[in-house]
Formats: structure tokens, sequence, C-alpha cells
């Protein structure tokens, strides 16, 4: 019998109800039904969640109901932070920049967000800023930059963490630009860095770049602005002191 319905769900392409049917109660033959198509629905969901989290690349998996919001992070007029945790933005295609100095909670938030977007089934690409340049270089030397591109355009938001830590070379800065200027109004970018704007020719090395490039991040974004000490240091400093008391 078994067998028989593992064929019927495998002709009905229904992936999970064969091996779970039987963790469903059974009170009347009408409600039976019912939940076992909402057991394979929610089944399908589930496992469309993951595929897309594991597909995002994250470096950690780090979520809002776990993040330490603080006075420290000023929000612009554009915003509020429901409307950021809603995603909001994301429906509208626009930007979120999130700046200030290490170790305040950018990447935390931006991963955060990206796990939202990922749980409520769209498509998101993280990317440390120095290894996606790095990439892209290495895809263009051996001939596979279209279909690392390709791969991009397929995600619904691309997280950029990390830009101001390592300066590039004038190929790798282009590299870097055509991929932001690609996604200008078709999809929504988070940017993670230490950086204020007018330090960004650091990074990029070619003034005129780096202001096509602010231009496109910035039209139709979210700045938020990180103050404080690193929150790293904060509890480092603090389980020193828990130690000494001791």
């Amino acid at each position: 019998m078994t067998r028989d319905i593992k064929e019927i769900c495998k002709a009905l392409h229904l992936a999970y109800i064969a091996d779970r049917f039987e963790e469903v109660p059974y009170e009347t033959k009408e409600q039976f039904l019912r939940d076992v198509l909402a057991l394979e629905i929610s089944s399908r969901q589930e496992a469309k969640r993951s595929k897309l989290i594991k597909k995002a690349k994250f470096r950690e998996l780090k979520w809002l109901k776990d993040y330490e919001w603080s006075d420290h992070i000023h929000w612009p007029s554009t915003t509020t932070k429901e409307e950021l945790c809603d995603l909001v933005f994301l429906e509208r295609r626009q930007n979120v920049l999130l700046l200030g100095s290490p170790g305040t909670g950018k990447t935390h938030l931006a991963t955060a967000l990206g796990l939202k977007a990922c749980e409520k089934g769209h498509e998101v690409r993280f990317f440390r800023v120095a290894d996606l340049v790095a990439q892209l270089e290495e895809a263009l030397k051996n001939g596979t930059l279209p279909r690392l591109k390709r791969q991009i355009e397929a995600c619904e938001l691309l997280i950029l963490d990390e830009l101001g830590y390592v300066p590039f070379q004038k190929q790798g800065s282009e590299l870097l630009f055509h991929i932001i200027a690609d996604c200008y109004e078709r999809k929504s970018v988070i940017v993670t860095s230490n950086l204020e704007f007018g330090q960004w020719n650091r990074v990029f090395e070619d003034n005129r770049l780096t202001a096509a490039l602010v231009d496109r991040l910035v039209h139709h974004a979210h700045i938020i602005a990180f103050t404080g000490e690193s929150y790293r240091l904060r509890h480092a400093l603090s389980s020193v002191k828990k130690i000494s008391s001791n």
C-alpha cells in the first residue's frame, strides 16, 4: 500500500505526502484531505526557503529577532524600522545603504534582512565586496563572466558587504560598477560600508566612476547611519571586566 501511495504521489509531483501523511490525525475525510494537502504546501515552502538561503551564500545566519537595536542607529526620513523589517524597500526596488564604523551591527542587519527576504520567497545573493570583485576578475579571465552576471541578475536582492575595506584596481572597479549599474531601478541593493561617500574614491581610485556609482546607489535609497563604538569591542571589554571581578 505504501509503495502504491508513493507511486501515485510521484505521478502527481507530490514530494512530501507519501512520507508524512501518517503524521496527520484523521477526524473526517474532508479534514484529512485538507490537512494532508496543507502539509504538502508547507513542506514545499520550507524546502524553497532552505534552498533560497543556501543559494544566497550568507557568511553567517543572523536573524532580525536576535538583532540589538540601539540609539546609535540614525534613521532617515524616508523609512522607519518597521518598514525596513517589512521589506517595503524590496517591494519598491529601493536600495539600503548602511554606513558606519566597523562592529556597529551593519552586516548583522544586512544579513537578517536578506534572510527575511528568503523566507518570503525572494532570491538573494550575498557577497563580501572584495570576494565579488575577485570572482568577477577571475570570471573575466577564464571567459565565464556572462554566466556569473546572469546568476547575479537572477536575484531580487543583492547584498554587498564591507565596501571600503579593500581598494580595487581599475579593472575590478569597472566590473563592480557594471554590476551595480545593472541593478539600477531593477532590483534592490543593500550595501554596508565603513566609509562616508566622500571617501569612496579611496576604494575605486577614479573620481568619475565613484560619482556615477554613488549616484546610482543613492537614487531611491534609504541611508542609515551607525555611530557609537563596536559592539564586539564592548562585549569583549564586558567579558574582561567580569573575569577581573571574579
